[in-house]
């Protein structure tokens, strides 16, 4: 299993996160709601190194097992729609569990669900689109 895994390709298609996640949460599309629903403000503190650290890290993790899931050559459709099925019933519906006990609203929910959804499913399509053995 770990042995067909192709990590250059992990790296990269982690990188993903930040293609995906740049304009999903920027004020053009999500940003303000999301902000609204958090209850969080621009002028908030952040730790950017920490958070977009952290975050390739988890995101080469996840690659990691989809890619393992995958196996070698199942190209760029069989990979997108393995990510798109990953990323609605075990991403985002973990977040709706732990979303529904936290009480947060249901628009939280399909911002942040949608988002990973998206996320996996270009996970998906990067890492079948990698030639094995390259």
């Amino acid at each position: 299993m770990i042995e067909n895994i192709e990590w250059f390709a992990v790296a990269v298609a982690a990188l993903v996160t930040f293609v995906v996640g740049g304009p999903w949460y920027s004020p053009a599309m999500f940003l303000k709601a999301w902000q609204e629903d958090m209850n969080l403000t621009d002028t908030q503190p952040g730790h950017p190194a920490r958070v977009f650290g952290l975050a390739y890290v988890f995101s080469f993790l996840s690659c990691a097992l989809l890619a393992a899931l995958m196996g070698p050559g199942a190209g760029v459709l069989a990979g997108f729609k393995l990510g798109l099925l990953v990323g609605v019933c075990f991403v985002a519906a973990s977040f709706g569990i732990n979303y529904q006990f936290a009480n947060r609203s249901l628009k939280a929910l399909f911002i942040d669900g949608g988002y990973h959804t998206v996320q996996f499913a270009g996970f998906g399509a990067v890492l079948g689109a990698w030639p094995f053995g390259m």
